[in-house]
């Protein structure tokens, strides 16, 4: 009988093995290329400021030697010139340069990365990161070795484990450990059915408990970093504007005031990279802190009729006189403000009016920005996470939507009254919360 239940459990832990292995050599060697590609896109991207500044054939050459002694850096610069070896085609080399695309291609010898720089005057320089074959797969065999050996070790330990303690027992310990290695290594798709004794089923339950948990944990960095990450982009576009409608005139004060919102935006960032995970994004599950949106609104807009005034932007606004009490934070209201009132100003025209209104109804505040754009025509897709949607993030508006559910409101795009888009977010009275 034992013997029966060693063969049994032979038979059965050398197809498990099996079914991890060849996934699990699959992802070291894809691991292994996205590690030496990613390194060569970041070589790639190091060259864009030196770019920007120069474009002497022997300031490039050095920057170049500086940052690749292999050799596997090359720039066609704007003129024509041509630093280092090229090893893409010249047809993936032209659409770079023409489409301003960037391009990753296998090729007979390897990887290539080409990175187009648009530079002053409308000029092209394009970089080539090039891989070589070998590159590729260096320190995939000896992976593949080491992943071999630790599948025999493991037929082999079953082995003794099922002529001890019986297939049952082993069945159960197996599934874990195999869903264990499988969850280190990347996979947060993997759950056990808990089997076998007690103990085995609490540890199965206690494992799935666990996996669940950091499939969320992971999930809220993401949101996090993505939202506050989105945030930089206000202060941006605000210094972005100053400076190309600055021109002789004096505006140090505006930016200045840009630069210290974009300071506080990053102290922000820094103070919830230092939060623990489990704390979630701003956006979360609940709101904390309350605020006036009436008065929030009123800030904001001061902030933006600078440059409305600037771009020649007509604009309304319309404010309740009640009291408009939310329980939601003042940091994130401000940051839904500016997402909408930004995405006025980066995606219409300048001199497209644009009208802002609080109202109040008997269980929410109910802010509105309208514009006289040319509309939203797919709000579906708009409100879709990481969409692209003419030239924008798809962040925006998401982080406006998760906002108003937190606090127990709603967000709508419909055609407003000037003729552009209007988007109607409620939040909850905090008197009805």
């Amino acid at each position: 009988m034992r013997r029966a239940l060693a063969g049994i459990a032979l038979a059965v832990t050398t197809m498990v093995a099996l079914s991890f292995l060849i996934p699990l050599a699959l992802l070291v060697r894809d691991q292994a290329r996205d590690r030496v590609t990613t390194a060569a896109v970041q070589r790639a991207a190091a060259l864009s400021p030196v770019l920007a500044l120069t474009t002497r054939q022997a300031d490039v050459q050095q920057a170049v030697s500086g940052l690749d002694p292999a050799d596997q850096l090359a720039v066609r610069l704007p003129d024509g010139g041509l630093i280092g070896s090229l090893h893409a085609a010249p047809d993936a080399l032209e659409r770079a340069v023409r489409k301003r695309e960037t391009l990753a291609m296998d090729t007979a010898g390897g990887w290539v990365y080409l990175q187009p720089v648009v530079l002053a005057e409308d000029r092209v320089a394009v970089v080539e990161a090039y891989v070589p074959r070998a590159e590729l797969t260096r320190g995939v065999w000896v992976s593949w070795g080491v992943m071999s050996v630790l599948a025999l070790g493991l037929v082999g330990g079953s082995v003794l484990v099922a002529d001890r303690l019986g297939a049952r027992v082993v069945r159960s310990s197996r599934s874990l450990s195999r869903a264990s290695l499988a969850l280190g290594t990347g996979d947060l798709e993997v759950r056990v059915e808990p089997a076998g004794p007690p103990e085995l089923k609490e540890a199965g339950v206690a494992f799935n408990t666990m996996a669940d948990r950091v499939v969320q944990l992971l999930a809220i960095e993401r949101e996090m970093v993505a939202d506050l990450s989105h945030r930089l982009r206000t202060p941006l576009t605000a210094l972005q504007l100053e400076a190309e409608l600055m021109g002789s005139s004096p505006g140090a004060r505006r930016i200045t005031d840009a630069v210290a919102h974009l300071e506080t935006e990053l102290d922000s960032i820094i103070t919830a990279a230092r939060t623990p995970l489990a704390a979630g994004p701003a956006t979360g599950t609940t709101a904390t802190g309350s605020c006036e949106v009436a008065e929030v609104v009123a800030l904001r807009l001061d902030f933006w009729s600078v440059l409305a005034a600037q771009q020649d932007r007509p604009y309304e606004r319309a404010f309740t006189p009640r009291p408009t009490p939310v329980r939601f934070p003042e940091d994130d209201l401000a940051a839904v403000i500016d997402a909408l009132i930004g995405n006025v100003f980066r995606h219409t025209p300048q001199g497209t009016a644009f009208a802002v209104r609080v109202e109040r109804t008997d269980r929410h505040v109910v802010l509105m920005v309208d514009d006289a754009g040319p509309g939203i025509s797919d709000p579906d897709s708009a409100l879709t996470r990481g969409v692209s949607v003419g030239g924008s993030t798809g962040l925006g508006l998401d982080i406006v939507a998760r906002a108003a559910r937190t606090a127990d409101g709603q967000m709508q795009i419909t055609r407003a009254p000037m003729g552009g888009a209007r988007v109607r977010v409620a939040f909850a009275l905090a008197e009805s919360r």
